[in-house]
């Protein structure tokens, strides 16, 4: 096996266990009191619009707004962590129709790995920081991926998906 499919089916198994791992401690310690808090400021924000205090209902909106923030891209970075391995697997499996030279396909392979594992953590940084770096990390790590992907498809077409000889 070569050293870009090992890379890519460890990087991506490895990946796997992180977003499922993030998924589980989500799940188990902060999905519930996440979606209370944003259960309980939309109800308080409705209660505080019938009751005509437009301060408080703006208050409670706003709470609600930046828990619905960090709820999406929560739930994102989990799906988008294990999705990405899933990916990773499966182009490991099937790596060796690319015709790129080896040295080639291991420098795709760190980048999708690499851009698989920057675009989710650049989008839950983005709970702790709303400033700019979290966001480009995000953008960066996506369009590692999307280069990768499209030298991998080219190398691909290039033999029509056929076992290099």
């Amino acid at each position: 096996m070569s050293g870009s499919r090992k890379l890519l089916i460890a990087g991506g198994l490895a990946l796997l266990l992180w977003g499922m791992g993030y998924g589980l401690w989500y799940a188990v310690f902060d999905e519930h009191q996440t979606l209370q808090k944003m259960g309980g400021s939309l109800a308080m924000g409705f209660a505080h619009a019938a009751g005509r205090n437009l301060a408080e209902a703006n208050a409670a909106f706003d709470t609600y707004s930046a828990t619905r923030f960090e709820y999406v891209r929560e739930v994102d970075v989990h799906s988008h962590w294990s999705g990405l391995a899933m990916l990773l697997i499966l182009l490991g499996v099937v790596f060796d129709r690319v015709v790129w030279e080896e040295r080639r396909r291991l420098i795709l392979a760190a980048m999708l790995v690499g851009g698989s594992v920057l675009f989710p953590l650049g989008v839950i940084l983005q709970t702790l920081d709303p400033g700019a770096f979290p966001r480009v990390l995000a953008a960066g790590g996506s369009g590692l991926v999307i280069l990768a992907l499209a030298c991998v498809a080219w190398g691909m077409a290039r033999t029509g998906g056929s076992l290099p000889r």
